[in-house]
């Protein structure tokens, strides 16, 4: 029954994404949705041995989003195009986390350490929804003569970093129960540390590579193992401040750094492993939606969403003050930040995996902005980018 689970997620998950492709909807919503119908509350057709083991395939869902991304930042490029793309990386969210910290208690009913945890949850943009929309605005030219394009691009890449690392840590301080402010000491340690042993053993991994030539799937299968470590040290060890998904990202921004064609290689087995990685990620949170539950709660978290999605708008257009952005580039720039689904579905059932109280809701809500946000952000750039941003 197990092996027909699989079966299931991935043979209707390649029709519903060549029905979404068809229809123009990201093929996420398809996924999430084939997840709710095979799931145990409408067909159950998922074994039960597969939804237990969901917490596990979505953490290695997370690691190929991970080094995705580490492969492919371009620091230089960050860099280069200055201090709006770096404050896009951590404004935005903060921002967002910010808010969800202020009204999640009340409208929700949550604690504050966990309306913090949420908040990380929410705030991330989603690299699936906006980075090929920005590369087709480079592709076709729009907004290119003011870097549109690449500051989102670059902001969105590195956003995720900042958020994970900020869920890693509350999410800590939520297992601990009480809060207490000495805690938030271990932020700073824990993002050091993950640069430096990620940083080590990504400088390492490459000399070893060059001096053994490794073929490209070896090396892939290399990393992959290094990023399981990291994840169990993290877990084994909770008492030393490291983060180990900052460490998978670091390990793959030292191999882009040191051999670019290396990393380009390595990137593209990482693309195709994303092909399985994405179907079985969204259909397994889908899948482990509480449909009672979610029912219960109502319109509130449609109503939190749409709050904090304000002080995220904010926190974008603070990002892109003092610029020589138009009124109608920077509105471009708030709708372009809006997509939520890669980061939410990875992390968003972890609270509940672990027993927290507030699991439940934070699956529930993160979920909900997945469905709303998505869709909302990918249609308003398609919608808008031809409007607002003139052409080369």
């Amino acid at each position: 029954m197990l092996l027909m689970s699989f079966a299931y997620i991935f043979i209707f998950g390649l029709l519903i994404d060549r029905v979404c492709k068809q229809i123009k909807v990201p093929s996420l919503i398809g996924f999430l949705f084939l997840g709710i119908v095979l799931g145990p509350h409408v067909l159950k057709l998922l074994d039960g041995g597969i939804l237990d083991l969901s917490a596990d395939l979505r953490q290695v869902a997370l690691i190929i989003i991970l080094s995705r991304a580490g492969l492919s930042l371009d620091i230089k490029g960050l860099l280069k195009v200055g201090r709006p793309a770096l404050l896009m990386c951590f404004v935005p969210a903060t921002f967002e986390i910010l808010g969800t910290a202020l009204l999640a208690p009340s409208i929700l009913g949550i604690s504050r350490i966990d309306a913090l945890l949420l908040g990380t949850v929410l705030g991330a943009v989603s690299p699936a929804v906006v980075v090929p929309k920005m590369i087709k605005l480079m592709d076709e030219g729009y907004g290119m003569d003011k870097q549109i394009p690449q500051i989102i691009l670059a902001g969105s890449s590195a956003d995720d970093i900042y958020v994970l690392v900020l869920f890693s840590s509350f999410l800590g301080l939520a297992q601990g129960g009480d809060f207490q402010a000495t805690q938030l000491l271990n932020i700073p340690i824990s993002i050091i540390l993950g640069i430096l042993v990620g940083g080590l053993v990504g400088a390492g991994l490459n000399a070893f590579f060059k001096r053994f030539d490794w073929p490209t799937v070896s090396q892939v299968i290399f990393l992959l193992g290094f990023s399981f470590v990291f994840v169990s040290l993290e877990k084994a060890f909770p008492q030393v401040p490291f983060s180990g998904i900052l460490a998978v990202m670091s390990m793959g921004i030292l191999i882009n750094r040191l051999d670019g064609k290396r990393a380009q290689d390595l990137s593209r087995y990482y693309n195709a492993l994303w092909i399985p990685g994405e179907i079985l990620l969204f259909v397994l949170v889908g899948a482990s939606v509480n449909l009672p539950y979610a029912f219960q709660a109502g319109w509130l978290p449609i109503l939190l969403i749409a709050l904090v999605l304000c002080f995220r708008a904010v926190g974008v257009l603070v990002s892109l003050s003092h610029t020589n952005l138009s009124l109608r580039e920077r509105a471009f720039s708030v709708i372009a930040y809006l997509p939520k689904a890669t980061v939410q579905a990875a992390i968003g059932g972890i609270p509940l995996a672990m027993g927290l109280p507030s699991g439940e809701i934070i699956l529930t809500v993160s979920v909900v902005a997945i469905l709303l946000t998505a869709p909302l952000g990918a249609f308003g750039i398609d919608l808008s980018y031809k409007k607002f941003l003139s052409k080369e």
